[in-house]
């Protein structure tokens, strides 16, 4: 399954790290060493009041959350890495004994460098694209594979302008192709996978509301991905034909806190629910595989290097059997002359 997500739409991203700096005001002392510090901590001519700091940096962090102006185009780059590692249990059940138990260990490292363009159509309407490039390893079957994976297309559309100190919401739609390397069209014993293998369609909500120093953010989603007919996989001894992956619900929800104007921790919670998925075979008898949840919990921490530039850096760690076992995040935006959201 892409990740919807993540297929989260926008979104996902969530699949990502998000990060708000912003000052604490200090509360009031005694002593001519907190007098000094105050006035060092003070807003000075020039500087950016810490709402607009927060909601800056919210934006660079997480576009579900913002929008760009008519216009204004913004391109980012992000790099994720997840492992997967599973053993498998190879018996045989004969006059209720046991033969031939073997345990194989399988652990798949995934590499993504995505490219995200995204353009102001309106003030309150986002369009955007992303381009993930994958390189999968299967340290134990030693198999391998480096192409394009699922290239997904997204409008954000902001009802209601943002008023500072209230609730900001965002609706969105996702697209997702299959441009990736199809699961159900390889030989699954000799080569991997890049995409999800079908197309998927979905939409959610995201919200955000900031407390200095805090921001509490979430989102919801339902993806329904596409029935892929006409394949022609060999499994064992018979032949995949059909493909009906049914729906994706997909929810997440945390806070970022600032610890100054450049420095932010934040700590997020994903859940995804896909449903059972029917595959039939050219025999006639189909196999059903179980709906599944999955859960992964994100930190993250989000760092100002230049005046437009804000790095963010995360680490995930899978709560659930179908989730990965950890994951590691790197975005930064790219900003090339004509091609900057600042320009």
């Amino acid at each position: 399954m892409t990740r919807s997500v993540l297929w989260l739409p926008a979104g996902l991203v969530v699949l990502s790290a998000l990060a708000v700096p912003a000052v604490a005001q200090q509360q009031e002392d005694d002593g001519a060493t907190v007098d000094e510090a105050r006035e060092a901590l003070a807003q000075q001519e020039g500087d950016e009041d810490s709402t607009e700091q927060l909601e800056e940096v919210f934006q660079a962090a997480e576009k579900n959350y913002s929008l760009l102006q008519a216009g204004r185009q913004s391109l980012n780059y992000s790099f994720d890495y997840s492992y997967s590692g599973t053993q498998n249990l190879d018996l045989e059940v004969i006059n209720s004994q046991v033969r031939n138990l073997d345990v194989t260990p399988e652990a798949t490292h995934n590499f993504t460098n995505a490219f995200s363009y995204d353009y102001g159509f309106y003030d309150n309407l986002t369009l955007g694209t992303r381009i993930p490039l994958t390189t999968k390893f299967d340290t134990q079957e030693d198999l391998n594979v480096n192409d394009v994976g699922d290239i997904s297309f997204t409008a954000r559309w902001q009802p209601n302008p943002h008023v500072p100190g209230t609730m900001s919401t965002t609706l969105f739609g996702t697209l997702s192709s299959k441009t990736g390397v199809s699961p159900y069209e390889i030989d699954v014993n000799r080569q991997l996978s890049t995409g999800s293998g079908y197309y998927s369609i979905g939409g959610g909500a995201s919200v955000s509301k900031v407390l200095d120093p805090v921001v509490l953010f979430g989102s919801g989603s339902l993806r329904y991905n596409h029935k892929v007919k006409d394949l022609k996989q060999v499994r064992g001894a018979r032949l995949l034909r059909e493909l009906d992956p049914g729906f994706t619900l997909s929810g997440s929800g945390g806070f970022s806190y600032s610890l100054s104007y450049d420095i932010s921790l934040s700590l997020s919670v994903q859940l995804t629910y896909n449903d059972e998925t029917v595959l039939s075979f050219s025999d006639g008898t189909e196999a059903t595989a179980s709906s599944q949840m999955a859960g992964i919990i994100n930190m993250s921490l989000g760092t100002r290097i230049s005046d437009q530039t804000i790095v963010n850096t995360s680490v995930g760690f899978g709560m659930t059997r179908g989730a990965p076992d950890f994951t590691i995040g790197f975005s930064m935006p790219i900003n090339i002359s004509g091609l900057s959201e600042s320009s």
